[in-house]
């Protein structure tokens, strides 16, 4: 006999594709992401404080905030791929949700700061260089659609795609600091520099709370949100042979990767194998449900009524 776990996590013949190993994922795009938005946060942090301006500031500190989330994200790529293990027997495909979901928290941190001090700046105008402003944010641009092109070349998983918004609002806030800086040199007027600022702060939070919602939901292990959970269990009633339905669960196993697990009451526990091959049919066919549980019941005995879900 077997003494460790690899034979426990097998999937066979009939069992769901999904291995809980995340697979096929390249680390180039996340590692080279990362270097460039670390060297440019260095420069545009002490370019910020030469000249002075908020916009910059914020938005190497945004870039910061990308360093992390972009590593995060790659240590999290890290993790997904290891198998199940004895303690681990989903894998670990839920690190890159909950890097996400870190990630989203460290900016709306941000954000609250930023806005913070844009309104202390606001009621207290303080100099700003201009032109160093102008030139650096406008390096940012390049710099930030540059991280965004390579993110996006592998924007498959939620995990990167939380750290492409990041890199997005970054770009915002290079936009909004190379205004500032023309407005500032140009014209002179110095408040454009913290009101610009609470501007993309406003974009970034926008953003910011879908993908934490996602990750959110994904982390609770709620019902995916393209699939109708009354709707599955109607579907299953439904299927000849089943008397009702309860303790019903249907969750991601991964982003993507919709698991379903229940009860089935069934008329005649002889045809249980055709019964459940139907039910695993329809799932898949209808609702795009391939890993799937589910333990037949005798309808002797207290039991729901016919084709409800519990």
């Amino acid at each position: 006999m077997q003494t460790d776990s690899t034979h426990l996590h097998a999937h066979l013949d009939g069992d769901a594709v999904n291995t809980h190993v995340v697979v096929g994922r390249s680390q180039t795009a996340l590692v080279c992401a990362l270097l460039l938005t670390l060297l440019f946060a260095a420069i545009e942090a002490v370019t910020g404080f030469m000249a002075n301006s908020l916009a910059l500031i914020s938005d190497a500190g945004h870039m910061v905030t990308d360093a992390a989330a972009l590593g995060l994200a790659l240590f999290a790529q890290y993790i997904a791929r290891r198998p199940p293990s004895s303690r681990h027997s989903f894998g670990f495909g839920r690190a890159e949700a909950l890097a996400a979901f870190v990630n989203c928290i460290a900016m709306l941190a941000l954000v609250c700061w930023i806005i913070y001090e844009a309104i202390s700046r606001f009621n207290a105008p303080q100099h700003v260089q201009g032109k160093i402003v102008l030139i650096v944010a406008a390096i940012g641009i390049a710099i930030n659609l540059m991280v965004a092109w390579i993110l996006s070349r592998d924007s498959q998983n939620m995990n990167t795609r939380a750290a492409l918004v990041n890199v997005m609002g970054d770009l915002l806030g290079s936009i909004a600091a190379v205004i500032a800086g023309a407005v500032i040199y140009f014209i002179g007027w110095v408040r454009i520099d913290p009101l610009l600022s609470i501007l993309v702060s406003l974009l970034i939070l926008k953003s910011t709370i879908g993908v934490l919602r996602e990750s959110y939901h994904f982390l609770m292990k709620g019902v995916p949100e393209q699939i109708d959970y009354v709707q599955v269990g109607a579907d299953i009633g439904a299927i000849d042979g089943v008397h009702a339905v309860h303790d019903l669960h249907i969750w991601d196993m991964a982003p993507g990767e919709p698991a379903l697990i229940g009860h089935l009451q069934i008329d005649d526990l002889t045809a249980w194998p055709q019964v459940l091959a139907a039910v695993q049919q329809m799932l898949l066919s209808r609702h795009k449900i391939d890993h799937v549980t589910l333990q037949p019941e005798p309808t002797s005995g207290c039991a729901p009524s016919r084709r409800n879900i519990a």
